[in-house]
């Protein structure tokens, strides 16, 4: 942070409904709960979001990266992959990644990884989780499906065999 003493970075409510729809996809996607909480920019001057997953009981602690998700001032977004969630709730989670705010010019996110390297950089959050998130339905028309049969006439990428059947992109 400055000296200026400038605002914390805080994310807007549009990125809060896209993180929490990504650890929906997240959860979904890996068949487990994935939760995402929200740390306060009051320490850092920056909020960030952690992913990670509640470990079983028959999980090793030591086999992998465990940070502590919940508690009472916990900011957890999405769905909680399904759990139920009391507010002084704590649980012991794999730490899958995070992502935080930055305040440097063209980078409003910065994703770190379970070494706590910054492996990724951008300054739209699409550009950086995991899964292409749209609001916009596909429209349904046959203008959409000739132009789909066109794209796939011209895949030079495919690879023999029927055209409906399983393909191998290079």
């Amino acid at each position: 942070m400055s000296d200026n003493q400038e605002p914390p970075l805080v994310f807007t409510a549009d990125e809060l409904d896209l993180l929490g729809r990504t650890a929906d996809a997240l959860s979904a996607y890996m068949g487990k709960p994935v939760l995402a909480e929200v740390m306060d920019a009051e320490e850092t001057g920056f909020e960030w979001v952690i992913f990670a997953v509640p470990l079983d009981e028959q999980d090793d602690p030591s086999d992998f990266v465990v940070v502590q998700i919940g508690g009472p001032e916990a900011r957890i977004i999405g769905n909680k992959g399904g759990m139920t969630i009391a507010a002084d709730d704590v649980f012991d989670c794999e730490y899958l990644w995070a992502i935080q705010l930055s305040d440097l010019e063209g980078v409003r996110y910065i994703k770190v990884d379970q070494e706590g390297d910054e492996v990724a950089w951008a300054d739209t959050l699409q550009d950086i989780v995991p899964f292409v998130m749209a609001d916009e339905l596909a429209a349904d028309s046959d203008d959409d499906d000739a132009a789909d049969e066109d794209e796939d006439e011209d895949d030079d990428s495919y690879e023999g065999g029927d055209p409906a059947g399983p393909r191998t992109l290079h």
